[in-house]
């Protein structure tokens, strides 16, 4: 007899989504069955969809791209409403029930910059974009916001500089071997390996008083192709603007944990918690060259060293700088356009889709190229509606405002509605940019086999393949190693990316714990002009997505995934793919300690034997590290037991929903809703209310950011923040806490699966 183990293994190798109608022989003329529907459900759906994909114009993202991108529209500025009142006029024009719902935040806008050389020589950096001849927004100086960073705090400052490459806290630890101290100095750091505000965080912590943080052509200028306006990439000229918002919470610095609405009660500035600690300033190369070029000490290290034609060399001094820092802190309005189609069937579940439309200036790329692929959507599925189609679950189509600054609108809207929306939101899609190359993807993995199933159904418009069969194909050949390989090759879905911060996601997910997904196309793009003024239609149609094919693309894939959410008699998530994540997450931790213990272990004995002395290793130079306590023992059979136990309930729950799948019967109607609403609250379970240690708002216990990486990931943060601190005892106090967290999830997929095997038995007697 075959093992329940085995079945399951078996049916994860094969996609629930190519199993047979019944369990007789197929037939030549038989449609695959959809995860989540019956026989004749998931054959409608199938015309619907294709009707949809159909039904996809490129041309209507080009007309809606370069409408929205006319002119320069970040919060509070006279565009970014006029955009926002077209947006609602669309949706209403196309049939769903639209409002705007505001929020007021406070934003800051740049009053006085000054980056200026007063030692050895004179130099006063311009900070200012010139326009190029031939690109018609770029000179719409009038409009622009200035570069700068938002959310530094005021200053005015003068000190030697230093420059620290990434200014990650990893260069930090190299400066130390170097000899090098940043107290009292100004640092200058290059864009890129992480998040812009980390680099001011880090800096402050070392005892820096000043941070100004450069676009290195290596990064994204000449290094990489022709600049603009010959190519695509950044120019001389070019910088990059962006929040430095550190990462306690997002949203509106004065509101955390509440919507900001007109009557909310607000911290004072100077309580604020996610202000920078020093005055920070971003630049061109154009104006970074003579502050490196005027720097001595020694050599940088050669991963350190950038493309421009110096000699890198890291201070301090000669160089000596004033930065001047002052905005106006001023409460903006942010406004979300929601728009919504009710539900025929259960209409208390939403599944909820969206994209920001602010941006830093023009903004054609960053967000626009995303947010015409979700109004898009939105015309073909009213279309839809008119025709007869009617989506069992509500639909709620979200244009959030203020995401460049901090994800300032749809945070204050989460956390204005979180109580609802944990009781009623199945799923959030997002977008956010959008380029040519590779189907994108990140989320919670209970949405893994779903995506994987929908991408499964859209064809790549220049490889003309499945975009899943494409994205899978590049995951076998970036593995690290063959056994990475061979995990890949085992199962037949690509696997999806953790999410950790950097997009409207963030509050879904981390704070209200909604199982999510992170869609888009990228990694072809020859250019990039990210944050800056060129960043616009001109720019976009020349150089990224320049027929809008992968635009249509997005569009399919986001519409699909609505459909394929809104109409499913069963709601498909899957919770093997989510237990097998799990899993490597905490092998992870194992293997960080013990690979910390053997690095400790060997510094500890080359010091004591003498060896660690001054080489041409730039991690062996002149100033050795002191020795370090080996890291102790850490328990980590609570994680490992929470996952076991939802392994077993998930190989459960899918041989349930298998069996289902492949029995030809159909669930009743009130056995499905009761079904779902558990299944809606799974996620749910992964929360903790008291938060990540240090940083409450973030409640997921599995998926978080890192305080040091922003955007990156950093699952199972609890535990893993405090490792990599070397805060050994801490981390070890948090596991048993995430791993009663794990064996709640597991008990709600086991009740699930409880009751779908009921639900199949029952139903297979009659």
């Amino acid at each position: 007899m075959t093992s329940l183990r085995s079945l399951v293994t078996h049916l994860a190798i094969i996609s629930i989504s190519q199993l047979t109608l019944a369990q007789s022989a197929p037939t030549a003329v038989e449609i695959p069955r959809l995860a989540g529907y019956s026989s004749q459900s998931s054959k409608t759906e199938r015309d619907w969809e294709k009707k949809l994909q159909a039904g996809i114009a490129a041309e209507n993202l080009r007309q809606s791209m370069q409408r929205l991108s006319a002119r320069p529209h970040h919060v509070g500025s006279p565009y970014d409403k006029e955009n926002a009142v077209w947006i609602l006029s669309n949706f209403k024009e196309w049939g769903f029930d639209a409002r705007i719902e505001t929020f007021q935040v406070l934003f800051p806008t740049p009053k006085e910059r000054i980056v200026e050389m007063l030692e050895p020589t004179k130099f006063r950096a311009k900070l200012q974009e010139p326009a190029v001849p031939g690109d018609p927004t770029s000179n719409q100086f009038a409009e622009q916001l200035p570069t700068y960073n938002a959310y530094s705090i005021d200053g005015d400052v003068t000190a030697p500089l230093v420059y620290v490459n990434y200014g990650n806290r990893e260069d930090y630890e190299q400066l130390d071997r170097l000899g090098i101290s940043v107290k009292g100095a100004i640092v200058i750091a290059r864009y890129g390996e992480g998040w812009r505000g980390i680099k001011p965080k880090v800096a402050a912590e070392h005892g820096a008083i000043g941070c100004i943080i450069y676009s290195d052509p290596k990064d994204d200028g000449f290094f990489n192709g022709d600049d603009y306006p010959k190519g695509g990439w950044r120019p001389r000229e070019g910088v990059q603007r962006g929040s430095v918002m550190d990462t306690d919470y997002p949203g509106d610095p004065l509101t955390p944990g509440v919507g900001a609405t007109a009557d909310a009660k607000r911290l004072e500035i100077k309580d604020v918690k996610t202000i920078t600690k020093i005055p920070s300033l971003p630049i061109s190369y154009g104006d970074a060259l003579p502050l490196l070029s005027a720097l001595q000490g020694p050599v940088a290290p050669e991963a350190w060293r950038g493309a421009l034609p110096i000699t890198y060399h890291v201070g301090p001094g000669p160089a000596k700088v004033h930065l001047k820092v002052v905005s106006n802190w001023e409460l903006k309005p942010v406004n979300d356009v929601i728009a919504t189609m009710r539900g025929s069937d259960t209409p208390d579940e939403w599944v909820v889709r969206g994209n920001h439309y602010d941006a830093w200036v023009n903004g054609a790329d960053d967000p626009i190229s995303g947010m015409v692929t979700v109004l898009e959507e939105a015309r073909v599925l009213g279309k839809l509606h008119k025709q007869g189609w009617n989506p069992k679950r509500t639909i709620i189509l979200c244009a959030w405002d203020g995401e460049e600054p901090g994800l300032l609108g749809s945070t204050e809207w989460v956390e204005t509605h979180r109580d609802e929306l944990q009781k009623h939101a199945v799923a959030y899609i997002n977008s956010d940019s959008n380029g040519r190359g590779f189907f994108r993807v990140g989320g919670t993995h209970d949405m893994q086999h779903l995506i994987n199933d929908v991408a499964r159904d859209i064809q790549d418009p220049e490889k003309h393949i499945s975009v899943q069969q494409r994205a899978r194909l590049q995951q076998i050949a970036k593995a690290r190693n063959a056994e990475e390989r061979a995990e890949i090759r085992k199962s037949s879905d690509a696997r999806i990316n953790a999410l950790g911060d950097g997009s409207d996601y963030t509050a879904f997910m981390d704070h209200a714990g909604i199982s999510t997904l992170n869609i888009g196309y990228g990694g072809e793009n020859d250019a990039a002009a990210y944050h800056s003024i060129y960043d616009d239609f001109f720019w976009y149609t020349k150089f990224v997505d320049t027929d809008f094919s992968y635009g249509r693309a997005l569009a399919q894939t986001g519409g699909t995934t609505v459909m394929r959410l809104a109409d499913a008699d069963v709601i498909p998530y899957e919770y093997t793919a989510e237990a097998e994540t799990i899993e490597r997450y905490v092998k992870d931790l194992e293997k960080l300690l013990k690979d910390k213990q053997d690095e400790i272990t060997e510094r500890n004995l080359e010091l004591k034997e003498g060896v660690f002395t001054a080489t041409a290793d730039p991690r062996k130079t002149s100033v050795p590290p002191p020795a370090k306590a080996v890291p102790p023992f850490m328990n980590f059979a609570p994680l490992k037991n929470g996952v076991e136990a939802i392994k077993k309930s998930a190989e459960r729950y899918q041989a349930a929903f298998a069996k289902w799948q492949t029995s030809g019967t159909d669930l009743p109607a009130q056995t499905a809703t009761a079904l779902n609403a558990e299944l809606i609250q799974i996620q749910r379970t992964f929360l903790a209310e008291k938060g990540l240690p240090e940083r409450p708002w973030f409640k997921h216990q599995v998926y978080a950011p890192g305080a040091y990486t922003g955007y990156g990931a950093k699952p199972i943060a609890a535990v893993r923040e405090y490792m990599d601190q070397e805060k050994w005892k801490e981390a070890d106090a948090q596991v048993p806490m995430v791993g009663q967290v794990l064996e709640n999830v597991a008990g709600a997929i086991g009740k699930a699966a409880d009751d779908l095997e009921k639900a199949v038995g029952q139903e297979q007697q009659n």
